[in-house]
């Protein structure tokens, strides 16, 4: 048996204003669990993206997350939970005005490939993207012409 305490798990950098990766602390074999926190505009993802093997559920704590899908745009509220198939893209973001809190589910815990897609002015289109470290910081980064889309810290 394992336990922990949300706040005292470390964060990881990305695109949200907090993400504490629950499941590695609580050494977790078969499934991701992550907390997220995020602020207005903040995504849990960098880009529209999908898992090629994990399923992954989002369950809201509190806020409103509004996500893109292939079938359209979902909203999902406080106390409510959706859920994606593996090689369904999607992208939650928190397009409100207050904080959302959440946890992210995967299964399997290793997803598998992930294919991210953002706009790429560059190529004046959505485009494939790699994930790229930088000082202190993530770059996502073009795959077709390699100009940076964005930075997270």
């Amino acid at each position: 048996m394992e336990h922990v305490r949300i706040e005292d798990v470390d964060e990881w950098m990305g695109p949200s204003d907090c993400k504490r990766p629950l499941g590695r602390a609580l050494d977790t074999d078969d499934v991701a669990i992550n907390y997220y926190e995020l602020l207005p505009s903040e995504s849990f993802a960098f880009g529209y993206h999908r898992h090629s093997d994990q399923e992954e559920i989002f369950i809201v704590l509190s806020g409103t997350v509004t996500f893109e899908t292939e079938a359209g745009e979902q909203v999902v509220g406080e106390d409510s939970a959706i859920r994606f198939e593996p090689g369904v893209f999607q992208r939650g973001v928190n397009e409100g005005t207050d904080r959302v809190r959440a946890l992210a589910i995967g299964a399997p815990q290793e997803s598998g490939e992930t294919e991210i897609l953002r706009d790429c002015s560059s190529c004046a289109d959505r485009t494939p993207q790699s994930i790229e470290p930088g000082d202190d910081c993530l770059h996502t980064v073009c795959i077709e012409c390699e100009a940076t889309t964005g930075t997270f810290t």
